[in-house]
């Protein structure tokens, strides 16, 4: 039988048999574990696979080819992936401007990890009902800056409605990954789709001011009121950029492609380089800074990387 891996927890996989309408546990076939990954994980939430038995246990035998997976960094492994979902149609990110705070570092290396494997993505900035004038004027700059980057962008709440019809509409029908911080309220913007989904909300430590960890797993769940999977991540600290070459970092940043055939050199990096033209569009306030900058700082993590397999 067919099936779709709705959660991941290391040894057993649950597998959702659509054939049978049914969620069954199964383990991986030793054949799996002997071939050669660059993954930490041979299966991922989302994955389609063949479901076979064995001695009464079902086991995973075989898996379709992804039409495409998102990575990060292995949080045991420094220098090896994990793949966090598979065969999506989005890749949602969750952010606010405080309570927790969302960095805009954070925010680009997710919207570069999801360019750099052609998932569409959309940020939504949430919690837009408790921000003060300050939080608001930011929240505001964040729509500019990313939606004149190339980006769709969304404010919601919860409180005030703000937002949910048209998140609802942007999710009908597809496979999304939804990430964020811990906190940030993945969970709860699910809730207010479809209330019957009844994913446990975190609560927000008031010391800290950072979500506590409510989700070890990402896990994959079914909004049946508009027929749309969804991927739902753990608070990830911070995406690890991993294979991508120094000289395709700018390709994923979208407001810098306009500008890579007028550059003076054709390998420019647009660091330190004569007639650069991002970096001339960056001081005319073409490209923003805090874009430009976070591509630096991504960049510098690409090279360090580098380094560490040589």
């Amino acid at each position: 039988m067919e099936g779709l891996v709705t959660k991941s927890t290391g040894s057993w996989y649950k597998v959702y048999l659509k054939e049978v309408n049914r969620t069954i546990e199964a383990r991986l076939k030793g054949v799996f574990r002997l071939q050669d990954s660059p993954f930490t994980n041979p299966i991922a939430v989302g994955d389609i696979v063949t479901i076979d038995q064995e001695q009464g246990d079902f086991v995973i035998s075989d898996i379709k080819e992804r039409t495409n997976y998102i990575i990060r960094q292995s949080p045991k492994h420094k220098v090896s992936k994990h793949i966090i979902a598979s065969n999506m149609d989005l890749a949602v990110v969750v952010a606010c401007v405080s309570s927790p705070r969302t960095s805009t570092g954070f925010i680009d290396r997710f919207l570069l990890a999801a360019e750099s494997f052609n998932i569409p993505s959309l940020l939504v900035i949430h919690k837009i009902d408790s921000y003060k004038d300050k939080d608001l004027r930011i929240s505001k700059e964040w729509v500019d800056l990313y939606s004149n980057a190339g980006y769709e962008v969304l404010e919601t709440s919860i409180v005030s409605k703000i937002g949910i019809e048209a998140l609802t509409e942007k999710l009908r029908g597809k496979n999304a990954l939804f990430s964020g911080h811990s906190g940030v309220g993945k969970s709860s913007l699910l809730n207010a789709i479809d209330p019957s989904f009844n994913v446990r909300i975190g609560a927000i430590s008031k010391i800290h001011q950072k979500g506590m960890h409510t989700t070890t797993y990402a896990e994959l769940f079914f909004l049946e009121g508009i027929g749309a999977t969804i991927i739902d991540t753990p608070g990830i600290k911070e995406f690890g950029v991993q294979d991508i070459e120094e000289n395709e970092v700018s390709h994923f940043f979208k407001e810098m492609v306009p500008y890579f055939n007028r550059c003076k050199f054709d390998n420019c990096l647009h660091e330190n380089e004569p007639e650069c033209r991002v970096k001339e569009a960056v001081e005319s306030g073409k490209i923003h800074t805090s874009r430009y900058t976070n591509y630096l700082n991504i960049l510098d993590d690409v090279k360090n990387q580098r380094k560490n397999w040589e």
